[in-house]
């Protein structure tokens, strides 16, 4: 095999440092329906898209994500060709939801596997490792089994991983929260921030892997055997980490994640091959890829060091999500209560999710200008007018029930290519009868008018759902598409309720 690519052929230009941008990329280990999302997958070339868009986006490489799983091998093999095919890195992370501490030999027979691949991420001249998870694993034994000199930058936690023999490390928690995996409560609030600084004092001169992610939402029903219903509040957290990570400037920065649709902080397009792990229920219809075309200036500011997003603007966008409903809605039938059992002995997800308080009833909206301009926002009834600068700033107009749209002005010219109406409406119901705290993601100009999942990414959307479905919520086989996107030309049509709120 060909030599790996040392860290400095990875660099932008000359001048930079070696700041690189990774991502998680899930599925290959098992998860709720004993099947790993891409483990459909046949051959490199089903990687490819994935791999050309993140390396579009100026991430470096891709966080592989493994279990202990039959396939796992075969997977494996297929996204580092992938990515040696496409002028991108890999390494594996090691997820210790399914290895074992005391693995660590294994874990170094695994790493040692795939160390010589052209396509395996090297950095000080050391094969790349890492892991969710693996408090407790020794490292040493890693290294010994791997016989290579291994980068070694663990999900350990402070006071809990050995610090002390490892290369750097990764905080996961990407999220506000109660310290508890739950969302944030009063008196029991940590921050992002605070997961930094607990990192930045632990390791010291060491490398810190800095987490980001857009949003985050799991509304599991019977697909699981546990519950996994909660939210943590997200709204402008997407924009504000980015931000947060220019001042920060850590050596390495980890999105979360690529394709996680379980857990809803996905960036990847829907259309990028995979299973149905039971989330196509608060997924279908929900792209995010507006999420990678936001972060786009900011990775380019970050690898540059820069602190401001604003020279690397190169394409104007206006960058917009929301709830498809706000959070009101009660989709119970009766009560809140959080499970109910089915004729077959499973579970219904219902209730609302742990959190769903913390989220702001707001449509959120990033501006990325070259030059100022007014920013018309229409949510439902709701209007607001946004005297926008030039550059990358954050807004966000009380969410309204009916057509969202946009428009953009300059003096008395409107930019055209910058203003239009959603392809989805905010609802006063529940779709598909169940909670659907995930976030819609648009841009203006429009950039994914067609991505839909697939056929295999719906395998699941009934399962876990309540039965019968809101009589006016017709689902296909597949889905009815939602309305494209059209240009502003005359007022937005209205977009009656055609449910009573259950």
């Amino acid at each position: 095999m060909d030599v790996p690519i040392q860290l400095n052929s990875l660099a932008p230009d000359a001048s930079c440092t070696d700041r690189l941008v990774f991502c998680h990329f899930m599925g290959l280990p098992t998860y709720t329906i004993q099947i790993g999302i891409v483990s459909n997958r046949q051959n490199p070339t089903d990687y490819d898209g994935d791999m050309q868009q993140a390396r579009e986006y100026g991430i470096d490489a891709f966080a592989l994500n493994i279990g202990t799983d039959s396939y796992t091998d075969s997977q494996l093999s297929f996204a580092y060709d992938s990515a040696a095919r496409n002028d991108m890195k890999v390494f594996i992370s090691f997820d210790f939801n399914w290895w074992r501490p005391d693995q660590g030999s294994d874990v170094g027979v695994k790493v040692r596997q795939f160390a010589d691949h052209p396509a395996q991420l090297m950095v000080d001249g050391k094969v790349f490792v890492s892991s969710f998870c693996g408090d407790g694993v020794d490292p040493d034994a890693i290294r010994n089994s791997a016989g290579r000199e291994i980068f070694f930058a663990p999900n350990f936690h402070p006071g809990q991983g050995d610090f002390g023999n490892i290369d750097g490390a990764l905080n996961w928690m990407a999220w506000d929260s109660n310290g508890q995996n739950k969302a944030p409560t009063e008196g029991n609030a940590v921050s992002v921030a605070d997961g930094d600084d607990a990192y930045v004092q632990r390791l010291g001169d060491k490398a810190y892997i800095a987490p980001v992610s857009p949003w985050f939402f799991t509304h599991f029903g019977d697909e699981v055997s546990y519950s996994k219903n909660w939210v943590f509040p997200s709204d402008l957290l997407w924009y504000r980490r980015w931000k947060h990570i220019l001042d920060l400037m850590p050596r390495f920065v980890e999105i979360i994640s690529w394709n996680d649709y379980g857990e809803s902080h996905y960036i990847s397009p829907l259309s990028s091959p995979h299973t149905d792990d039971g989330s196509s229920k608060w997924v279908m219809d929900m792209p995010h890829k507006g999420w990678l075309e936001m972060a786009k200036p900011f990775i380019a500011a970050y690898k540059s060091g820069s602190p401001s997003p604003t020279s690397f603007i190169h394409e104007e966008m206006i960058v917009y999500w929301y709830r498809p409903a706000p959070k009101c809605v009660n989709c119970d039938a009766t009560d809140n209560t959080m499970q109910e059992t089915t004729p077959t002995g499973g579970y219904y997800c219902r209730g609302k999710p742990d959190g769903w308080d913390t989220m702001e009833d707001e449509v959120f909206v990033v501006t990325l200008l070259k030059e100022p301009a007014l920013v018309k926002v229409l949510s439902g009834p709701n209007t607001r007018t946004l005297q926008a600068p030039a550059g990358a700033h954050e807004w966000s107009v009380p969410m309204g029930v009916g057509t969202q749209s946009f428009e953009v002005r300059r003096g008395e010219t409107l930019v055209e290519a910058l203003s239009g109406v959603s392809a989805r409406d905010i609802v006063d119901r529940c779709p598909l009868g169940i909670y659907n705290f995930n976030a819609y993601v648009g841009t203006l100009p429009v950039h994914s008018e067609h991505d839909q999942l697939g056929r295999e990414g719906m395998a699941l959307l009934l399962q876990g759902l309540r039965s019968p479905l809101p009589p006016c919520e017709e689902v296909s086989e597949h889905h009815v598409p939602p309305r494209t996107h059209s240009r502003i030309s005359s007022p937005p049509p209205e977009s009656p309720s055609c449910c009573t709120i259950i």
